[in-house]
């Protein structure tokens, strides 16, 4: 076993079969996106550092999810990009294994802080009056350290299992990064278990947060009702529609990318299409989404342009 694993020292990503035209396309597109991915959330990050006014529970998350965002993309965009230029260029097969697990990592922390900002939203509108008690910096801290330490700790069970398997080839992944369905095909074994482990991993670290997001904005739903004014109702649903925006992006892509049924060829590209939204649109969309639509992100933007001290 111990030699079948040594046959397969590197891999093929095979990416985008499309002509090699079409590669300087994508390669110039994806550039430019991965570019404001790291500008977006590289401001999204200053501002909250820089901004007294931005140093609250909700903004700590944010830029917890800022930098799970730029290290998201950073872990697939760039090996994409060289792929792009050169497809023959192999993969270690260590770092196949080191980008699958960083991906199922980061994935699993930006879901569980996802669930961390709702409740933070849950605790702000209808709890108001015992806020700062809720949320205390004391708690964002362990909820932030839980949301980081169960991600580490779930995507290394997945890279354990999948590294008692042996590799003996082919060695060609249908796919631009080490996405973990599609290494444990390569592999000259029984994958059961691992599949097994995939499932059950969906559905708690996708339907379990999702519910717990639903559940939270349900009640706050039923909260903003209950608010007599028509501007507080306002105001109360503008502190939370930024982060309903990235929900939805967030969840709704995840699991069109989970749950679509494998097949091969023509759809298998299909899949990859979907992969590359919820793995590279998302880090790209979710900075846009938050200054556009957050009046407080937009005047501690404008204050810094202005070199204004914020009070």
């Amino acid at each position: 076993m111990e030699n079948n694993q040594t046959t397969v020292t590197d891999f093929i990503l095979l990416g985008f079969l499309v002509s090699p035209k079409m590669h300087q396309i994508l390669f110039g597109l994806c550039f430019l996106l991965y570019t404001f991915t790291l500008l977006g959330n590289g401001v999204i990050l200053g501002l909250i550092c820089l901004d007294s006014r931005l140093h609250t529970p909700m903004y700590f998350f944010l830029s917890q999810l800022a930098i799970v965002d730029i290290s998201y993309a950073s872990n697939t965009v760039p090996e994409m990009l060289v792929n792009l230029l050169d497809p023959a260029k192999p993969i270690s097969f260590a770092g196949c294994i080191m980008q699958t697990y960083f991906f199922l990592m980061f994935a699993l922390i930006e879901c569980l802080l996802l669930v961390m900002m709702s409740y933070d939203r849950y605790a702000a509108i209808c709890h108001p009056l015992r806020y700062s008690i809720i949320m205390n910096w004391g708690v964002c801290i362990a909820l932030a350290v839980t949301s980081w330490a169960c991600g580490y700790l779930l995507a290394l069970v997945h890279v354990l299992l999948l590294l008692r398997l042996p590799f003996c080839g082919p060695r060609e992944i249908n796919h631009f990064f080490c996405e973990i369905l599609s290494v444990l095909k390569l592999a000259c074994a029984d994958i059961w278990l691992n599949k097994l482990v995939i499932f059950v991993a969906c559905a708690f670290i996708l339907v379990g947060p999702l519910c717990l997001v639903l559940v939270s904005y349900t009640r706050i739903l039923g909260a903003i009702l209950r608010i007599q004014s028509g501007e507080g109702r306002k105001k109360a649903f503008s502190t939370c529609s930024s982060h309903l925006c990235v929900v939805g992006l967030f969840f709704g892509s995840a699991s069109i990318a989970c749950m679509a049924p494998k097949s091969r060829n023509s759809e298998e590209q299909k899949e990859i299409l979907f992969f590359l939204f919820y793995s590279f649109f998302n880090p790209t969309l979710n900075p846009l989404i938050y200054s556009l639509r957050n009046a407080e992100v937009k005047g501690a933007l404008r204050r810094v342009l202005r070199k204004e001290r914020p009070i």
